[in-house]
């Protein structure tokens, strides 16, 4: 059938069978902690650093309250990523959210997270980090003037083409590339933060004087600012989403999270102080790009050098959210949730390359139609919604199943403050500042019962679909997988 039904029990994997000339693929465990640091802080790294601080700052209305936020942001992502590196050594899979509620919470909310995932909310992320690149690498092109949209979602769509080349051919490569971009954007924050620096011991400190005048105590505003925030944060947990491809996972995924998160928030501190060192608040706000603006108050003709560092470090952060946005797709079609062929691997890469085809597709799909506008205000509710009930299965094996074996515990109070972070996050905006956009979301993950009953839950797939997915793997030269269980 092309849609296949797995247990969601574990099994052991199947040997390779010589005699039948059939061989079981698996993935490669290419990720040591040097990736897996470079996965999470290059995913994090991209153009929210250098577009988010004037909207943190709108909603906040003063500096002080909005270094609280990035700094607020900052442990929040730190206490996700520590909860969900205790879910990672739990339940030892690739896959991030989708594959522990499908263990915990069982296969009916798993598809609905895969739907909204694989359909709305990765490709939309993917998109949304591909146009800011695009803005960025054609700007030097067009100096003094906006550069035309279509030039800016061919250069996207290229972007997302080269993407989908590179990691269809080879894991290695693909972190390869994460590395030094990540290498090449710590780089250039550190720039911005020893630019600030001297600055500031120039005494140019005028926008922190009365640096809490201003601030702004709507719960609404304090919502809508974290959301900001925390999309520049996005990536904390993208290490678990590909668990199986870790070497010792159960000893790399806590030490990468506790080296990379620490790093990037310090990083993103310091760069919005330089920001408010070169920049009075108001001029802040009036920016179109901050880190443009900053280059050409502190380096002048060497200005060029921001811009460059702002597409090298979109290229990467799309390079780590495409890596692993792919393996979504590609675990949710191996327990049987999407079609078939999404859940092979390339007889002789080892990538799972019809799920990247399939993401880079529907990304191409919402650049040529879609945005930056408004995506990162849905992106993280929908996001935040998943994450709360994540956590709360986290809670519940806590305390009914402490038995489980585990190498990495983290202390209950920690995912009880990410619970509650995770409910205010997702009902403050509709309470305080309530959109119709909200309401076309839910209905969008609900919109997943009317396939999930006669596809997933009765089987009844046309015969049709099998006749092309056994054409679509001849083609693509890719072969059925196994999970490499831990």
């Amino acid at each position: 059938s092309t849609m296949r039904k797995r247990k969601t029990t574990d099994s052991p994997p199947a040997s390779t069978d010589l005699s039948e000339g059939k061989e079981k693929l698996r993935l490669k465990q290419e990720l040591g902690l040097i990736s897996g640091v470079s996965l999470i802080a290059g995913t994090m790294i991209g153009s929210g650093i250098f577009m988010s601080p004037e909207w943190v700052l709108h909603h906040m209305g003063s500096p002080a309250s909005s270094l609280l936020i990035w700094a607020a942001c900052g442990l929040l992502a730190m206490f996700g990523a520590l909860s969900y590196a205790e879910l990672g050594t739990i339940i030892k899979e690739s896959g991030g959210e989708y594959i522990y509620i499908l263990r915990i919470f069982g296969s009916f909310p798993a598809f609905l997270f895969a739907y909204t995932s694989v359909i709305l909310v990765r490709p939309a992320g993917l998109a949304a980090v591909c146009l800011s690149f695009a803005e960025y690498a054609v700007a030097p092109f067009y100096p003094g003037c906006s550069p035309p949209q279509v030039v800016i979602k061919c250069t996207a769509a290229a972007c997302i083409l080269l993407l989908t080349i590179i990691n269809c051919l080879n894991v290695r490569l693909a972190t390869s590339i994460m590395n030094i971009f990540t290498a090449a954007k710590l780089l250039a924050l550190l720039v911005i933060v020893v630019g600030g620096l001297v600055l500031l011991a120039n005494g140019q400190t005028q926008s922190f004087q009365n640096a809490f005048q201003n601030t702004t105590a709507g719960i609404g505003a304090v919502g809508v600012a974290f959301y900001q925030g925390l999309w520049s944060y996005d990536g904390w947990n993208n290490l678990n989403y590909v668990t199986e491809e870790l070497k010792k996972p159960e000893v790399t995924l806590p030490r990468a999270v506790m080296i990379a998160i620490p790093l990037v928030t310090c990083l993103y501190l310091l760069v919005n102080v330089s920001y408010l060192a070169a920049m009075s608040p108001s001029e802040l706000l009036s920016s179109g790009a901050v880190a443009v603006t900053w280059g050409d108050k502190v380096l002048g003709s060497w200005a060029w050098l921001i811009s460059l560092s702002v597409a090298l470090s979109t290229f990467g952060s799309s390079n780590g959210t495409f890596f692993s946005g792919g393996r979504v797709c590609y675990i949710a079609a191996r327990e049987g949730h999407m079609p078939d062929i999404l859940s092979m691997a390339h007889v002789r890469c080892l990538t799972p390359s019809p799920a990247l085809l399939f993401t880079s597709a529907i990304s191409l799909i919402m650049i040529i139609s879609g945005s930056f506008t408004s995506i990162v205000n849905f992106f993280s509710f929908i996001a935040w919604l998943f994450y709360g009930m994540t956590i709360s299965r986290l809670l519940y094996l806590k305390i009914k199943k402490p038995e489980l074996p585990r190498s990495y515990k983290v202390p209950i109070i920690i995912p009880i403050i990410v619970l509650m972070a995770a409910v205010y996050l997702v009902l403050a905006p509709i309470i305080d500042q309530p959109q119709i956009e909200i309401v076309y979301i839910v209905l969008f993950i609900f919109s997943g019962v009317i396939l999930y009953f006669p596809l997933v839950r009765f089987k009844c797939h046309p015969r049709f679909l099998q006749r092309i997915t056994l054409h679509l793997q001849l083609f693509l030269e890719v072969a059925p997988t196994t999970r490499d269980e831990n």
